[in-house]
């Protein structure tokens, strides 16, 4: 087998200039592309040098491409950051290592190369596991390198000392302690290689600081020892033959369209695929932007808080054909009451992911990108032997569950500002070329039901992990990555009281983001279920954020090198983002002061089954069973 050389590995940030647009369905997939194709033709190899092996490291970061690595220097870490000061690599310095995850992760995000993060031993790599396993339930393709102590220090309990390999292991696709100064070229492509190929996911590199220290010959490129690592790119034909057959006679089908669609670079083709067939699409919190809301094939998100229409799509149907998602149980619900008269089709680059959850009754290993090229294909055969579905009724019983049970809110009684006016008007305002970056909440909820995300690529927030704290740094790596794109952070006042330190890289490193602080002074969603289920008992829930203004949002992001504004009322929220939007040269924070009993719905009661979802407190969606 002829493997892969790392020459092909610049997917991690290839000196390309930025451009306005978001990144596309072609720069992601072409990221992955790289990491798995044999050659690039006109790609120059460094020569042989004798260098440390901190002087490898930083050599091989270079000729991966990697243009810029979010970390804090420390003592086991220490001797990459000399041969550091002279690279082309640019270096974030950041203020907690757990922001440098989550900016690796934004930027992988919003680019689709791989990002980079460094730490030092012990804490400094202990504070990345949050991050890292952000980045392994979103699949999303980072690498952390982290320092170690020398060697002989190993098991000794030094200074500083973590296992960070063992503690990682559950959390990353595959980790690795170097042993070896002339291993570390093949070592970090191999990395590159793991994270950003197959099903994405982050990948631990931990290097003792004597191995850092060695002297060792660079060379490049090195070969890739990967042995059993063949992830299966191309479906079965007979299962893809199947799936069109069952997709051009189902009554009632959907496509549930997951994040491995958009980590796949095929959402041209997932457009064409819904109009050739007609069906139905639902796309999950972390597909959102991979099928345009707007499209009138679109149902919206399913999963505890999805609009009802998705909600009972799926539940009612008698096909579902699964695109890259995992059958989660924000999706799902109670799973064994979750769509009981539907055959499944699922497709998934992951086999572990399939039948996991849910049976499949068609089981599909392959690329998104190809499923769907290939479902294309044998779609249209079916229609040109004759076979289509009739889906009208279908469609009259969905059209209908859209019209009567749309996304909205109500005003606050007191008068206090709306927090999903808030968020509307900035996604109407900034409009659908903005990368929106969420934390995770009840803002998180809103930024996915009140923006309208027409574009690929265009929506950023922890799904899996729901990590608090992500938005601020996510949204750094996120402009870093993509300069001459607008990125907002829609953040909660819990959420942004985690990781707001980060504003100070931004305000010292030029990195204009804007943060829209959602301030209900309280953590809102926690709020919402002691409403619901504890009988109005707000244990630990009041923040003081309103109460006693501590903190001052304005005061703190001035402090932090931004410029801080504030609104409290409907009539200042249009001039207060436009005020925003006009900034270009610093960070901007708006602490919009929102009333505190607002509550996200579409709700479906955690362990409860989809079939009782609730369009509002008290509301109970009224359905005819007999259509249905």
């Amino acid at each position: 087998m002829t493997r892969p050389t790392p020459e092909t590995l610049a997917h991690s940030a290839r000196r390309t200039r930025p451009g306005a647009e978001p990144a596309s369905d072609a720069d992601h997939a072409g990221a992955a592309r790289a990491a798995a194709t044999p050659a690039v033709p006109g790609v120059r190899a460094p020569a042989p040098a004798q260098v440390s092996g901190a002087g490898s490291l930083v050599r091989s970061l270079e000729a991966l491409g990697v243009d810029v690595v979010f970390g804090i220097p420390g003592g086991a870490i220490l001797p990459a950051y000399d041969p550091l000061y002279d690279s082309t690599v640019r270096h974030i310095l950041v203020r907690h290592e757990q922001g440098a995850g989550h900016a690796a992760t934004g930027y992988a995000q919003a680019t689709g190369r791989v990002g980079v993060c460094m730490a030092t031993s012990g804490p400094g790599a202990t504070n990345l596991v949050t991050p890292i396993a952000d980045a392994y339930m979103d699949s999303v393709p980072i690498v952390a390198i982290t320092g170690q102590v020398a060697r002989p220090s190993i098991g000794t309990d030094a200074f500083q000392e973590a296992d960070i390999q063992g503690i990682t292991l559950p959390i990353t696709k595959h980790n690795f302690l170097v042993q070896d100064a002339e291993e570390i070229p093949q070592v970090l492509a191999e990395a590159f290689h793991l994270a950003a190929t197959g099903r994405p996911g982050p990948v631990l590199v931990d290097i003792p600081k004597d191995v850092l220290q060695a002297p060792t010959t660079f060379s490049w490129p090195p070969t890739l020892d990967l042995p059993g690592y063949r992830p299966t790119l191309h479906p079965h034909g007979k299962q893809i033959r199947e799936a069109a057959r069952l997709m051009t006679s189902a009554r009632r089908p959907v496509l549930y369209v997951g994040g491995g669609v958009l980590k796949a670079g095929a959402t041209e083709g997932l457009r064409k695929l819904a109009e050739l067939t007609g069906i139905p699409v639902v796309t999950t919190l972390m597909a959102l932007g991979a099928f345009p809301d707007s499209h009138p094939q679109h149902l919206g998100m399913p999963g505890m808080h999805g609009t009802v229409a998705a909600v009972y799509g799926l539940q009612k149907a008698d096909l579902i054909v699964a695109l890259g998602a995992r059958f989660d149980d924000r999706v799902t619900g109670k799973l064994d009451s979750f769509a009981p008269d539907a055959t499944v089709v699922h497709a998934d680059i992951d086999p572990a992911e399939i039948g996991k959850n849910r049976h499949a009754d068609v089981p599909i290993v392959g690329d998104a990108r190809h499923v769907i090229d290939e479902l294309l294909a044998a779609v249209t055969n079916e229609q040109s032997a004759g076979h289509r579905a009739d889906t009208a009724d279908w469609w009259t019983q969905l059209d209908d569950l859209r019209k009567r049970y749309p996304l909205g809110y109500e005003e606050p009684a007191d008068g206090t500002l709306s927090p999903q006016y808030v968020i509307k008007r900035l996604g109407e305002i900034a409009g659908p070329d903005a990368i929106y970056v969420a934390g995770v909440g009840q803002h998180q909820m809103w930024a996915s039901q009140f923006i309208s995300y027409e574009k690929p690529y265009t929506w950023l927030n922890s799904g899996g992990l729901g990590t608090m704290g992500y938005a601020v740094p996510a949204a750094m790596g996120a402009k870093v990555g993509k300069p001459d794109t607008v990125v907002w952070a829609v953040d909660g006042d819990g959420c942004f009281q985690m990781t707001n330190q980060e504003l100070a890289t931004c305000a010292l490193e030029g990195i204009p983001v804007k943060i829209a602080v959602i301030n209900n002074g309280n953590l809102g969603m926690v709020r919402q279920w002691q409403t619901l289920f504890y009988g109005e008992r707000y244990s630990n829930t009041d923040l003081g954020t309103h109460k006693h203004r501590i903190p001052d949002f304005v005061k703190l992001a001035e402090a932090l090198g931004c410029i801080g504004l504030r609104c409290e009322n409907a009539e200042d929220v249009d001039k207060t983002i436009a005020a925003a939007m006009a900034i270009n040269d610093a960070p901007v924070v708006i602490d919009f002061v929102v009333g505190k009993d607002a509550m996200v719905w579409p709700m479906v009661a955690a362990g409860t089954s989809n079939d009782e979802i609730m369009f509002a407190r008290g509301v109970r969606p009224a359905f005819d069973e007999d259509e249905l």
